[in-house]
């Protein structure tokens, strides 16, 4: 299973390759260190929501694009992820997941992930908004 800071990282990378653009610009743009800036595309660090957006910013993209980017390339490189169609199928009437555990093999906490990812595309906000907060 792919973890999320390497997709993270990839899209990222990607994004800054598109603009012809190299990681000392960036990590200067963004205010973080161009090794930390490193480690993060190469998906060994985990940046914090603050980071992320501040990255962002500095690409001139919206985090919501990024996760949006990152939910598309978790979609192609993880097979066995639950599509957003049977993800709501396997909700309760109160939206909740029925069986967390059986639904990720015993894995909740990336259902979790998962769900709170999708609840921040759906929503549209930005970072500033209450979406990230209540995902938290």
């Amino acid at each position: 299973m792919p973890l999320l800071r390497r997709i993270i990282g990839s899209v990222l990378r990607r994004l800054r390759l598109a603009q012809g653009r190299t990681l000392q610009d960036v990590a200067r743009d963004a205010d973080v260190s161009l090794p930390y800036l490193s480690e993060i595309e190469r998906g060994r660090k985990e940046a914090s929501s603050e980071i992320l957006a501040a990255i962002c910013r500095a690409l001139g993209i919206g985090l919501g694009d990024l996760l949006d980017e990152a939910r598309r390339e978790l979609a192609r490189t993880d097979p066995r992820r639950t599509a957003p169609r049977a993800m709501a199928s396997a909700r309760g009437s109160a939206g909740a997941p029925r069986s967390a555990a059986r639904l990720c093999g015993g894995n909740a906490g990336r259902l979790r992930a998962t769900v709170a990812l999708e609840a921040i595309l759906r929503s549209g906000e930005t970072f500033e908004g209450t979406a990230m907060s209540a995902a938290r």
